[in-house]
């Protein structure tokens, strides 16, 4: 029986002592993942200042090649106009520059080379500031659509643009005849579309003639409106018949348009155009009537 007591004493002295290794044990392994250290420890210690550094010291120099996107990605040119499109590249190192258009994919250009058998095509460098330009030449509505300019990174990295070729419209309200009654003023409004910008200067002439708003005549004058629809108004006042002839509208980056002024004394313009149309159909009967005398000669 004191045997018994003996052996019990010990297996709770065991349990007790394996509990207190245990313990330790497990502090020793949990401690650490348990343990959140204060906020300010991320923001002060040495390790971030350093990664810090490092990135201060890779931006922009240490970067790689990237793009000045401050330009716009919109080109607007007109036909035959030569049209550039402007790409700024920085820190591009021993990188090359292509440029790429979206429509079938064509490369068109490496570095300063030309890749395409299209020579209106070509590369234009400036390194004083980091430029690498597509020029187009002649440049036809059909060359309008994205064109990409791509750093030879591995990816590559693009930058898209869009060339809008346009055609400037110039136009004459009411042409290409107007009738005047004689003492009315004559208001010819020249109208001017698709421009990049409005043209720097319209000028009229009539038949030929540059108009002289000064001349003795007097009442003649000219206001012009630009924006991006450019229009100009030719106002002659007291229309006689010497105002009669052809106008015509200049405008100095756009077709010129013309009308036909005829300035009238009581005369309906259908009369006009009804004895014209007689006139014709006088000159067609003598010439079926010709026709006929060969082909049924009278014996």
């Amino acid at each position: 029986m004191e045997t018994m007591k003996q052996i019990a004493v010990v297996m709770i002295l065991l349990n007790i002592s394996y509990g207190q290794f245990s313990r330790s044990q497990s502090v020793d392994i949990d401690e650490p993942h348990t343990y959140t250290p204060p906020k300010h420890y991320f923001q002060t210690s040495s390790f971030d200042e350093a990664e810090l550094e490092d990135d201060a010291a890779k931006n922009p120099l240490d970067r790689g090649p990237y793009f000045d996107i401050s330009a716009s990605r919109n080109v607007t040119a007109l036909v035959g106009n030569t049209a550039y499109l402007n790409c700024r590249v920085r820190n591009l190192g021993n990188r090359t520059v292509s440029w790429i258009r979206h429509r079938d994919l064509h490369l068109l250009t490496v570095g300063k080379a030309t890749y395409t058998s299209d020579q209106r095509y070509q590369s234009v460098h400036n390194p004083q500031l980091d430029d690498w330009s597509l020029k187009v030449l002649y440049p036809q509505q059909r060359d309008s659509g994205v064109y990409e300019c791509q750093i030879s990174t591995t990816p590559p990295v693009g930058y898209s643009m869009m060339l809008s070729v346009v055609e400037p419209i110039t136009t004459v309200i009411g042409g290409p005849d107007l009738y005047i009654d004689t003492g009315s003023t004559v208001n010819l409004t020249c109208i001017v579309r698709h421009l990049p910008e409005p043209p720097p200067l319209i000028q009229w002439t009539h038949n030929e003639q540059e108009i002289n708003y000064d001349s003795p005549r007097g009442g003649v004058s000219v206001i012009t409106e630009k924006g991006d629809i450019t229009t100009s108004y030719l106002l002659i006042q007291r229309a006689k018949s010497t105002d009669s002839g052809k106008y015509t509208c200049l405008p100095s980056t756009a077709n010129p348009m013309t009308v036909n002024v005829h300035v009238l004394n009581g005369e309906h313009p259908a009369a006009i155009q009804g004895s014209k149309g007689l006139h014709g159909s006088t000159v067609l009967t003598l010439v079926l009537m010709v026709l006929l005398i060969v082909a049924f000669p009278v014996r």
